[in-house]
Parts: C-alpha cells; sequence; structure tokens
C-alpha cells in the first residue's frame, strides 16, 4: 500500500518534534512531515500537511486534481522553515502538490514525498537482519518505481547507527534537511520515496553519525556511479533489457563444466586496447564487443575474465578496491551495455568471468569505511579488520547484514548479467585470521586456531547459494595454501568452489622454466611434483596478471637465455601447461609474447604484431588452444587419475620428461604422448615407451618453423618399433627439437 493514513485523538506537535525536524535529527520525519488525518467526533477527519522547506518564502498545498491558483497556504511555524496548514478532506485520497516560493522569487510545483509510506515490507527486513534476503539489491539501493501514478525513485540503506540519513544531490542542493529519510523500526533501514527523480540523477547519502559529525557517501547498492574522479551514485535501472541468450544458459545449466573445455583470457579491458582521440581513452563496451569478443574467439578461447568490472576510483588497482559492489564500472558504459556486451559473448559462443572481490574493501571516504560512524561493514579492531599490506578493510563476516550484502552481490552478478561465474580473490587472506600478519596482530579464534571460522561459514553460505540460485555457474577460488577441500561439495564439509587456481604448480613451473638449462636437472621434481595432488583438488592453472607486474616480468621476459632461446623456452612451457591436468587462464599480451609488464595507463603493445616472431607466437598459442578444445583426453579427464600416467618421469639428468593423456568416460580418442625436453640439446634417437603398436602422428612440434623454431624434427609420423621402453610394451623413436615439446596421438 502507497500511502497511509495516520490518525490521532487531536492534532498534538510537540515543539521537541518541530525542533528535531528543522535541525535535520529526527529518526522519523515522517511521523511529524507529510499528510496527517485527526480523527474528530461525528465530524470528517481533520486533514493536516506539514512541510519543511528552509528557504521558502510562502508555500501552499493544492489536491493534484485542482489548480495551483486554488493552492491553500500554510502557516510558517518555525524560523527553520517549517509549515503546517489544513487540506479539505476527500476520499479517494490522492497526492497533493506543493506550490513553493523562494528568497530569489522563483516558484516551485512538486510533490511532497513524505505522502507516501515505506514501501519495504516487514519480511523483507527480518530476511535482511537474518542474513537471508538473497534478492536484497531489489529492495535496498535507489529503485525506479511508480506510485500512486507518480514516477520517482525509492531509496533505502541498511546504516543502523547513523543518527539520522539524508539522500542528497543538486535536486535538493545537496542539502540533508529536505529529504531526511525515515528509520524503519529496529532493522537499521532508511527509507524515502522522492517523486520527480528519474535515471541519471547523481545521489549520495549524507549520514549524520551519533558523535555529530557528518559524511557524505555513495550508496552501497547503487547500480551505477560517475566516472573517476567523480564519486557519486547515479540512479539507473536494471530491467528492460531484452536478453537473447536462453539457450546459452540452458545448455550451461546441463553441462558439467569439469568436463567441458575451460580456457581464460584475463582482461584488463582499461588497458586491453585503448580507443584513440578519447580521454580518457577507455573502450565502451560496444567497442569491447566488436573486437574483443572475435579476437578471443579466433584464438580459441572458451572464456574471457574481465577484471575492474564492478565500480572502483583507482585505475591502478586492476579494480580489486571496489567503492561501487553493484555498480558496473562507468569507465566502459552503463549496466545495460554490459548486459548488452554479456549477451553478444553468449551469441557468439564465449563464456564471461568476472572478478569478484569479498574479502576487502578500500578506505575511500565515500565508501563503505566507517559507514554510519561506526565500523559497519568491517571490524572494528585492526587485528581484525584491516589488511596492512594491502591497505583495505576487512569485511565482518560474522554480522548478518554484511553477509547478505556479499552474497546478494554474486547472485546480482551472476543473475542480473548473465554471467557464467565469478573468480573470486583473495580466498587465503579470508580463510586464516594471521595471514600476512606476526604473532601478537591477529585474534585466534573462540577455539584459538588460525582459521577464519566466520569467513569460512559465509564461504559455504555463498557457493551453496549460487548453486541454489544461479545454477550452472562456476565459482573460482583464487586460494595458494593447503586447505583442505576448497572445491569439495559444502555437504560433505567442504567450500563448494568449482574450481581452485592452483597457485602451486605456476610457482614451480614458472621456477622451473626462469632457470638456465643447465641447472633444470637439479630441480626436476619442479615439473613433477604438481602431480603428487594433481586431483586432491578440481585445479585451474593460472598465468595471470600477479605474475606480470612488480618486477616479475612478462611471461616470454621470465624466459632465460637470448631472444630465439627464450621464445623456445616460452612455447615448451606454453604447451606443458596445455597438455597438464586442469583448466587454463593466461593473461592478456602474453598471447603474443609482450616485453614489458603490465601498466594500467598503456595498452597492450600490438604494435609487436608487425613482427613475424610475435605473430607465430599468437599462431602457436591459437593452435595449442584449439588442441586443447578438441581433445576430450585433455579437458575432459581434468579431475579423473586415469585420465593420466607418467611415461618417462626420471630422466633428470637430461631434463627429459613424458606423459600420457588419456580420455576417460567413454569421451573416446586415442591418449596423447607428450613428451618435453627442456634442455637446448636435440635428443636423437630418444625412445618413448607406448602401449599400442602402428603410426603416431604428430599434432604439435613446438620447435616447427613456422612457430619461430628451428625446425629440427622434421617428421610428421613415427612408426612404433618392438622391444619397448620405460616399462611399455612398444617404443617411438623421436628427435626431441632442442628447448621442444612434442604431442603425439596414434593414427
Amino acid at each position: 500500500m502507497a500511502k497511509a493514513r495516520k490518525r490521532a485523538s487531536r492534532p498534538a506537535l510537540a515543539a521537541a518534534d518541530v525542533e528535531a525536524i528543522v535541525a535535520a535529527s529526527h529518526r522519523e520525519p515522517r511521523s511529524v512531515l507529510g499528510y496527517h488525518e485527526f480523527a474528530r467526533r461525528e465530524e470528517q477527519p481533520l486533514c493536516v500537511v506539514r512541510v519543511l522547506e528552509p528557504d521558502a518564502t510562502e508555500v501552499a498545498v493544492f489536491w493534484e486534481d485542482e489548480t495551483p491558483a486554488a493552492a491553500r497556504p500554510l502557516k510558517r511555524l518555525h524560523p527553520g522553515g517549517f509549515y503546517e496548514g489544513r487540506l479539505p478532506y476527500r476520499r479517494p485520497l490522492v497526492p497533493y502538490r506543493l506550490r513553493i516560493r523562494y528568497r530569489d522569487g522563483h516558484e516551485l510545483l512538486k510533490h511532497d514525498p513524505y505522502f507516501f509510506a515505506p514501501q519495504l515490507s516487514d519480511y523483507d527486513l527480518h530476511l535482511f537482519g537474518e542474513g537471508a534476503h538473497h534478492r536484497i539489491w531489489a529492495k535496498l539501493g535507489a529503485h525506479l518505481t511508480v506510485l500512486e501514478g507518480l514516477a520517482g525513485t525509492r531509496f533505502a540503506v541498511w546504516a543502523p547507527n547513523a543518527a539520522r540519513v539524508s539522500v542528497v544531490g543538486a535536486f535538493n542542493l545537496w542539502d540533508g534537511r529536505r529529504h531526511a529519510m525515515q528509520a524503519r523500526a529496529g532493522s537499521g533501514v532508511w527509507e524515502l520515496f522522492v517523486p520527480g527523480l528519474g535515471a541519471g540523477t547523481p545521489y549520495k547519502y549524507e549520514i549524520r553519525t551519533a558523535s555529530g559529525a557528518t559524511h557524505l557517501k555513495s550508496d552501497p547498492y547503487g547500480f551505477a556511479m560517475e566516472l573517476r574522479p567523480g564519486n557519486c551514485s547515479l540512479v539507473a535501472a536494471l530491467d528492460g533489457f531484452e536478453w537473447s541468450d536462453r539457450a546459452w544458459l540452458a545448455a550451461r545449466g546441463g553441462s558439467d563444466p569439469r568436463r567441458r573445455p575451460i580456457n581464460v583470457y584475463e582482461v584488463h579491458l582499461g588497458s586491453w586496447r585503448h580507443a584513440t582521440g578519447r580521454e580518457p581513452p577507455f573502450m565502451n563496451w560496444h567497442e569491447a564487443a566488436e573486437q574483443l569478443i572475435p579476437y578471443a574467439l579466433d584464438l580459441g578461447y572458451t572464456h574471457l575474465e574481465l577484471m575492474g568490472v564492478a565500480e572502483h576510483p583507482f585505475d591502478g588497482s586492476w579494480g580489486y578496491q571496489v567503492a561501487g559492489y553493484y555498480a558496473p564500472s562507468a569507465r566502459f558504459g552503463s549496466p545495460r551495455d554490459f548486459m548488452r556486451f554479456v549477451d553478444r559473448c553468449h551469441a557468439a559462443g564465449l563464456g564471461v568471468l568476472m572478478d569478484w572481490v569479498p574479502g576487502h574493501f578500500p578506505k575511500d571516504e565515500h565508501g563503505l569505511v566507517e559507514f554510519d560512524g561506526t565500523a559497519l561493514y568491517e571490524h572494528a579492531d585492526p587485528r581484525q579488520g584491516e589488511h596492512m599490506d594491502w591497505g583495505t578493510k576487512i569485511f565482518n563476516f560474522g554480522r548478518n547484514e554484511v553477509r547478505n550484502f556479499l552474497v546478494a552481490n554474486a547472485l546480482y552478478w551472476l543473475n542480473e548479467f548473465h554471467l557464467d561465474g565469478l573468480r573470486v580473490d583473495a580466498v587465503a587472506s579470508m580463510l586464516y585470521l594471521d595471514y600476512s600478519r606476526e604473532p601478537g596482530q591477529w585474534v585466534p579464534n573462540r577455539f584459538g586456531g588460525r582459521e577464519n571460522l566466520e569467513a569460512i561459514d559465509f564461504l559455504r553460505h555463498l557457493n551453496w547459494a549460487v548453486q541454489e540460485y544461479a545454477p550452472g555457474t562456476m565459482m573460482i577460488a583464487e586460494e595458494s595454501t593447503a586447505f583442505p577441500g576448497v572445491t569439495q561439495p559444502t555437504h560433505l564439509g567442504g567450500l563448494g568452489f568449482t574450481f581452485k587456481w592452483n597457485m602451486g604448480w605456476m610457482n614451480d613451473t614458472l621456477r622451473y622454466m626462469a632457470l638456465d638449462p643447465v641447472f633444470r636437472s637439479h630441480e626436476h621434481r619442479l615439473v613433477t611434483f604438481s602431480f603428487m595432488y594433481a586431483w586432491s583438488e578440481r585445479f585451474l592453472l593460472p598465468i595471470s596478471h600477479d605474475e606480470v607486474v612488480h618486477g616479475k616480468r612478462s611471461l616470454l621476459d621470465k624466459m632465460p637465455g637470448d631472444e630465439w632461446q627464450k621464445r623456445a623456452n616460452y612455447r615448451l612451457f606454453l604447451a606443458y601447461m596445455a597438455v597438464h591436468p586442469g583448466k587454463k587462464l593466461l593473461f592478456m599480451g602474453s598471447e603474443f609474447g609482450q616485453w614489458h609488464e603490465w601498466r594500467d595507463a598503456e595498452a597492450l603493445d600490438w604494435q609487436l604484431l608487425g613482427d613475424a616472431r610475435h605473430q607465430a607466437l599468437r599462431d602457436y598459442n591459437r593452435d595449442l588452444n584449439r588442441l586443447y578444445a578438441g581433445s576430450p583426453q585433455l579437458h575432459g579427464s581434468d579431475g579423473d587419475p586415469h585420465g593420466f600416467a607418467w611415461i618417462d618421469l626420471h630422466n633428470a639428468a637430461q631434463s627429459v620428461f613424458a606423459f600420457e593423456r588419456r580420455a576417460t568416460a567413454g569421451d573416446g580418442g586415442a591418449p596423447l604422448i607428450c613428451v618435453f625436453n627442456a634442455t637446448p640439446v636435440p635428443r636423437d634417437d630418444y625412445w618413448i615407451g607406448v602401449d599400442q603398436p602402428g603410426r603416431y602422428q604428430k599434432l604439435v612440434d613446438s620447435d616447427e618453423s613456422r612457430y619461430g623454431g628451428s625446425g629440427y624434427s622434421r617428421a610428421t609420423e613415427f612408426g612404433t618399433a618392438d622391444g619397448g621402453a620405460q616399462g611399455r610394451p612398444h617404443a617411438l623413436r623421436v628427435a626431441l627439437p632442442p628447448l621442444g615439446a612434442l604431442i603425439l596421438r596414434r593414427c
């Protein structure tokens, strides 16, 4: 019900209430302001209107179907602009309008926001207080609404410890007295409907704290924000977009991502490619659809992982210091523009993942930090509530409303924008109370341990909710410790993620590849150890943005040797990554061998593709990606140890190793024989044991001349010989190229 009559036995008005309204300190301004009916014995009710207009010289009121000339003047009861007057009784009750004259002589006609009753139900508030309102974004924030035939915006915000909350903007001269919000009982939620405010209106919340200080805050649930350096929230609508991806969603929901090819191209759109002649030079979502989608598809990627989608103030943060958790960044367009981009990705057969940051948030004054004057979203104790290394605040995962904010935020991106999954940032920092802390800098849990029990409970609930309300989507954990059961289902005691980044594989393998080949024989375990735990979780192999910054050098430049050897090592590494169990992820620019590290203010070095050597690296990645996508031996058996077998494990002296990848569960396809020579010494007449006799076709040779290699191994097929090798009944005699990889399959 949009309106509510307020009856009383007499029109009493306490002076203290008037003073509180004028001072903008009243927690329930609608109990004083707006339309009131007072019962009178044997007479129609007395109808009273009360208005606060601080700069008005005259205020009058008239019913909607009357002319402004018929307006009845209200009496000024307080020099601060408090007015009161009567309206004739009428039914049905409809909104009235105010005619206001100001000191500068101009006149304004408007509807009174205090005519309208709060819209949030007690059930909504109860669910939110329980931390179980999985669509709370549809209730809190700014929502374009039509009440009593009048269009406007309904605002609602959680600030339980505030003395007063107002919605402010240019529409009310940033004056917190004019649109003070109504506190909703003990829920901590404040609410107000403002007629006439439409899409695109900038606004903030003016919050008066218990100490009397006043702060301006962006809307935690706002659907859009201004482009930095602006930080106002913007009224925006999410409805009205016509999706065309029903078939994509149905197919996604009916398949198992563990058995699908998942090969992710990680993109920071703000620095992938710049728009010429524009400042700032960010591409928009339409331009990304025209350029990024065909590029990723041509190279054989199955998914994009987008960094910096949620609004953030600092370009160089990769988007990890989020200020607008529900607002797609204005750098690239509107929320509807982002929907259209995702829809076009799905139409092209490309999935979309998003980096998501539930572990911490920045200290920017307009953001979540001390939102209502207290540590509301964060812990008050810095031993629990602050990342000293990152200069950010840690969410209080033990608070129902904070958990609700985050769980609903994940569902918001998955459901409203049809994303195919979230890569959850910094999970390790959430799991442990002593993460990056010295003794005495952290608080043990209730059992005296270091595990963050509240965060663990949050992650389990999060992943349960995603599977319940966004089935078919993926949750991918960036988790670097040995915490058990990260990808175990929640009902079996695990955290419930779909995949976990294999940070151990990444660190070990990059350490191995960075070695001068002469020393690799002493560190052979770095490329074999990952198979000791490869099936303990469901893994994704990441070569991410984290590996190409802060002096770590680009992927190509990590490799040892001269330029030819760097490229050969690069190709060797990517072949090993392609056939190692686990889904794949590669950061942008690595696919064509960018030389320098990532720089937030610069686009990728696209000019390198004018060099045939870099074109060759890109072509090589395309061929590897297509082999992976077309081979169930590689993507269908990631989670099954029967899909892998060592052939040559112990030849550390020559830095050669070989293994077999097999299809399982009836996927079909002959096993793939994968052989690696990690030295610049060619190995002629090298014997590789196989189980089946016959001819074997060379599918990939990383040393082919068309990839920039030496072309040492000229044969395209190999036949088996009797006698066997490495305990297998048959053997292939091959010429192993220097710093090269061969992938073979029986014809």
